[in-house]
């Protein structure tokens, strides 16, 4: 019989960058083919278009109202020093970065230099998460760390800003500081062990707001100060087969947010990957507001990362596996985009995505990071909707 202990094995923290990396081939991840029907580079193209290509991990984007999309890469790691990981060795570096994609078609990275973590091979990076544009050439950069808090102890420098809220100004090298949100779980994660990987940032007002997937919350930054805003509890799966416990056996399942939007009510939308054991259509979206408990908004969906709301009120998710990533084998994962409804009858606009993460809406299209997990193979899509 399975014991606790091996249970806890399976059920240690879910990377968010890749939730499944121990059941991925590093050789998998090279170069991928596109979403079937894509066209090549044509940024006015009617059908899926690529938009953007050769990105290190790339995960969430952003899109301003001039047409310019940002796009986090966390990057391939680097020489390290290495630690070890849930995963295995993952070895620092400074190859984290933010690529711009202009209006016209030019893709250039304006900000570099960032901490990364990443496999030997670069795969399964741990880095720079999302981005959100300011205006003056200001950025916001969320850095994930996938770690305990006390892991960037004993590592150099560029450590520190593992599990921060940046501020970068494109194209200078300069950034500073504006939260360090894995300190804050140190001493605040309301659930489990202190764990922290900042995932998803969207502007608040003179603040933002911050999903941690490791500390299964949803944080609150104003003047540097870091706040607890919304918990998500653990929740309840069968266990699978080869835990070898006794059939029907349910098992924790940590929430694991991913994204975090503002909806047309003024709400905040969170989604959730879910953990280990990865249920199949057990990711819900979440509607939080502040002073409440948070209730779900949508059900039936599976490993969401990203959500985007469009200009008519209607929601979009990204599905990272859409079988589950306990499903995915020795290959890259399949996932779609879909139109969420909250009866659960949801609309798919496009699948057979290879590894789909990040999602931005603007003007009609939606834009889709891909080949999440690949170093120098990840691109971004454009699908009209």
């Amino acid at each position: 019989m399975t014991t606790t202990s091996s249970i806890g094995r399976y059920r240690r923290r879910v990377l968010v960058t890749w939730a499944a990396s121990a059941a991925l081939a590093a050789g998998t991840v090279g170069a991928t083919a596109g979403p079937a029907g894509a066209h090549e580079d044509h940024h006015g193209a009617k059908g899926p278009s690529r938009v953007a290509s050769g990105l290190d991990n790339p995960r969430q984007l952003t899109v301003t109202g001039r047409g310019d999309v940002y796009v986090a890469e966390a990057g391939r790691g680097g020489a390290g020093p290495c630690i070890a990981g849930p995963e295995g060795q993952a070895c620092l570096g400074t190859s984290g970065a933010v690529t711009k994609i202009g209006k016209r078609g030019h893709q250039t990275r304006v900000v570099t230099g960032l901490p990364s973590l990443a496999a030997p091979d670069g795969t399964s990076a741990i880095g720079p998460s999302d981005v959100v544009a300011l205006g003056g050439r200001r950025l916001a950069v969320l850095v994930g760390l996938g770690a305990p808090p006390a892991a960037r102890d004993g590592l150099p420098d560029s450590a520190a800003r593992l599990g921060t809220l940046q501020l970068a100004r494109e194209g200078s090298g300069w950034t500073t500081t504006l939260a360090d949100l894995a300190a804050h779980e140190a001493t605040a994660n309301p659930i489990h062990d202190p764990d922290s990987n900042p995932s998803s940032v969207e502007r608040s007002g003179s603040g933002f707001v911050v999903t941690d997937a490791g500390g299964n919350d949803l944080l609150t930054v104003k003047h540097g100060k870091v706040t607890t805003t919304a918990v998500f509890q653990d929740q309840l799966a069968e266990a699978p087969p080869f835990l070898g416990l006794p059939p029907g056996t349910m098992i924790p399942s940590q929430a694991v947010p991913t994204a975090v939007v503002r909806g047309p009510d003024g709400a905040w939308y969170v989604s959730q990957l879910t953990g280990f054991p990865f249920p199949v259509g057990h990711a819900n979206i979440y509607r939080v507001v502040k002073g409440q408990a948070p209730t779900v908004w949508a059900t039936g969906l599976t490993n969401v990362t990203s959500l985007a709301f469009d200009r008519h009120g209607r929601l979009y998710a990204v599905q990272l596996a859409d079988t589950g990533l306990l499903a995915v084998g020795d290959a890259l994962p399949s996932g779609s985009l879909l139109q969420v409804s909250r009866t659960g009858a949801h609309k798919v606009v496009a699948d057979d995505l290879p590894a789909p993460y990040g999602l931005a809406i603007r003007d009609g299209s939606a834009y889709v990071s891909t080949c999440s997990v690949c170093p120098g193979g990840g691109e971004v899509w454009r699908y009209r909707l």
